[in-house]
């Protein structure tokens, strides 16, 4: 299959990033993190989460960040939301589109939201039914999708059972998650398949860890199978709580320079992205992960590869 000309690139940062950060970030810090990343031309950008504070503590001024934002035209701004409750919050703070959340191993469901996947299923379809009464457009993201922290190895069939059921509900797309940073690019043609022949390949998204340094290998194999959305997050930003030593993120920085080098659009500048993990990296308390973003501070990049419009 030949690849995609153009790739929507998902920019996570400010909600799964931060939220596996250890370093306290202001609401401030916050809103100029998500303009910046706005101004940088990102066409989806996943600005919080309307998560219980006692859990997520990083999560707990979501509706005030959306507050402070400046929305760009066209851009889309979201939001996770667990259940009919931070769906309303949610709702009630201007969002207009959400995420859901389920898991692809029964272990990682209840460990991570304390639910069985059906349970899970069964609370994300009233989310989903309440989100159409209100004209939110709701994605799902699919945890575990190559591998569990308490399992071991998922089937890809399990991946797309759970991947149906949430495009079923109502979802618009599901995210197939990398969560622990397991994914080799020898298993994405096997998930990718498996879900594909359940789902229809415009509405898969794929969404990568570094943990083991194969998430850019990982693309490129998912690019030749025609998927054509990718999550990454500004400097690598995140990790998982649940996988002792699991790296960030795939950088976006890293992401974009890989896709402006094969030609593919993204309509996203990559200096500006650069600058964006640049002014946030204090507050974060540690240099971005992004293997990009260290060489453009080391040396000037060929300036075909800085951006792709």
């Amino acid at each position: 299959m030949k690849i995609p000309s153009r790739v929507t690139v998902v920019e996570v940062g400010p909600r799964d990033g931060l939220q596996n950060e250890t370093a306290g970030i202001s609401t401030a810090d916050k809103v100029a993190f998500v303009d910046r990343l706005s101004a940088a031309g990102c066409p989806v950008i996943e600005v919080s989460a309307f998560v219980s504070p006692k859990w997520v503590p990083q999560m707990a001024d979501a509706a005030d960040v959306f507050a402070g934002i400046t929305r760009r035209p066209g851009a889309r701004y979201t939001a996770l939301v667990p259940n009919l409750a931070g769906l309303e919050r949610a709702h009630a703070a201007g969002v207009a589109e959400v995420a859901i959340f389920a898991a692809s191993s029964e272990s990682f469901s209840k460990k991570n939201i304390n639910q069985t996947i059906s349970e899970s299923l069964e609370t994300y379809r009233a989310v989903c039914d309440r989100a159409r009464t209100l004209d939110l457009r709701v994605r799902a993201y699919l945890s575990t999708a190559f591998g569990c922290p308490f399992e071991g190895e998922v089937e890809p069939d399990r991946v797309a059972d759970v991947a149906e059921a949430l495009i079923a509900m109502g979802a618009f797309e599901v995210a197939i998650s990398d969560t622990i940073g397991i994914a080799h690019p020898g298993q994405i043609p096997q998930v990718v398949g498996a879900v594909a022949a359940r789902v229809p390949l415009d509405r898969i998204a794929l969404h990568f860890h570094d943990t083991r340094g194969t998430a850019l290998s990982n693309v490129l194999a998912a690019l030749d199978l025609g998927i054509a959305t990718f999550d990454s997050s500004a400097g690598g930003l995140g990790g998982c709580p649940y996988a002792s030593g699991a790296a960030g993120n795939l950088a976006t920085e890293d992401l974009l320079y890989m896709l402006h080098g094969l030609g593919i659009a993204t309509g996203i500048d990559l200096d500006a992205i650069i600058e964006a993990s640049a002014a946030l990296a204090p507050h974060v308390g540690h240099e971005p992960a992004s293997r990009y973003f260290r060489a453009a501070r080391a040396s000037t990049p060929p300036a075909a590869r800085r951006s792709s419009n």
